[in-house]
């Protein structure tokens, strides 16, 4: 009697255990394709990736922005191409990317790929607090869902299921908004400013003239606007991204890869120019703890924070590392140079 009832179980256990078989076998070879398409262009551009590449270049918007009168509208991994004529460089660009997203791309990159450098870009502002808690944020989380290590079946229901980090943008905005208020100011000099909330307040209180007299709005706008996005100092213990990059490190020591890390030029130019020298010292100090902290780990980083000149930036209204023609290509023909070095 028992023998028949655990046959009975043992038969339909069997029976579930094709059937979800089965329903995966269908899903990957029949429906899979169309929901990356849908729903994660990332995992899309890491299936394309070719086995039999050098050096994979991950990247965001500031990889392929242009200008619109550039004679040559090629991304800056295309540039280091062309400054690398001997070796292959292929490029995973997703907009809005930081070292999270490029931690998740590189762990989902095949073992039997033939890549020896790795090429990270290392953004400044994706430290800041508003794009920490960028209401982008939740789209690509969105977009890791299909690339985690599990069947596709299990995955897509885990998207059907919203089973990623979800927040509205008014729960965005209060995050950041308390990280300002609780980052305060550790500077070697005289500085009447609390935090960035207490900075960008004063500054709003006291708005730019014009030679008139009269307030300008829109560069008032403009300056508090850097001063939210660069006043800040990089906390290596409590920052995310700092954490995701120590993650890329040590993926790439397991992987062997030679490790590059791309920080981009910040317009330093128009950040003292608007806002002063004090913001510019938060810039370079950054720039100074990314480079010495991750050389302290083996990696190679090239600092681009003021190659790029003001008149080279292709945003005007908004603090970006979007470059015109000769920018991009300087920022690439640095990287080349130090990996020809190193």
């Amino acid at each position: 009697m028992e023998n028949g009832i655990l046959k009975r179980i043992g038969f339909k256990v069997l029976l579930l255990a094709i059937l979800l078989v089965g329903m995966n076998y269908i899903y990957q070879y029949f429906f899979f394709k169309a929901d990356l398409t849908k729903y994660s262009d990332i995992a899309e551009q890491v299936n394309s990736l070719p086995q039999n590449v050098d050096i994979i270049y991950l990247g965001e918007s500031s990889n392929v922005t242009y200008l619109e009168k550039d004679r040559d509208k090629r991304a800056i991994s295309e540039f280091i191409n062309e400054y690398l004529p001997d070796l292959d460089v292929v490029d995973i660009t997703k907009p809005a990317s930081h070292s999270g997203i490029y931690y998740a791309i590189l762990n989902q990159i095949p073992a039997k790929n033939e890549a020896k450098t790795v090429i990270v870009t290392l953004n400044l502002r994706s430290f800041n607090a508003q794009w920490i808690y960028s209401d982008l944020e939740t789209p690509l989380q969105r977009g890791l869902v299909l690339m985690r290590n599990n069947s596709p079946l299990v995955n897509r229901l885990m998207l059907s299921f919203k089973d990623y980090d979800i927040k509205s943008k008014q729960e965005r905005e209060r995050q950041f908004k308390g990280q300002w208020l609780a980052d305060e100011f550790k500077v070697p000099f005289p500085f009447p400013h609390k935090n960035v909330k207490d900075w960008d307040y004063w500054q709003a209180m006291n708005p730019i003239k014009d030679s008139s007299g009269n307030i300008d709005q829109y560069q008032t706008i403009i300056t508090t606007q850097f001063i939210k996005t660069y006043g800040f100092q990089i906390d290596t213990l409590n920052n995310p991204r700092i954490q995701d990059f120590d993650a890329i490190v040590a993926l790439a020591k397991q992987r062997n890869w030679n490790l590059v890390f791309n920080l981009m030029g910040e317009n330093t130019e128009k950040a003292e120019r608007l806002v002063g020298e004090e913001l510019v010292y938060f810039m370079r100090e950054n720039r100074d703890l990314l480079v010495n902290y991750y050389g302290r780990k083996g990696v190679v980083v090239v600092d681009n924070l003021e190659t790029v000149p003001d008149s080279l930036y292709v945003d005007k209204d908004f603090p970006t590392e979007h470059y015109a023609e000769k920018g991009r290509k300087d920022i690439a023909k640095n990287v080349a140079n130090a990996i020809k070095n190193d």
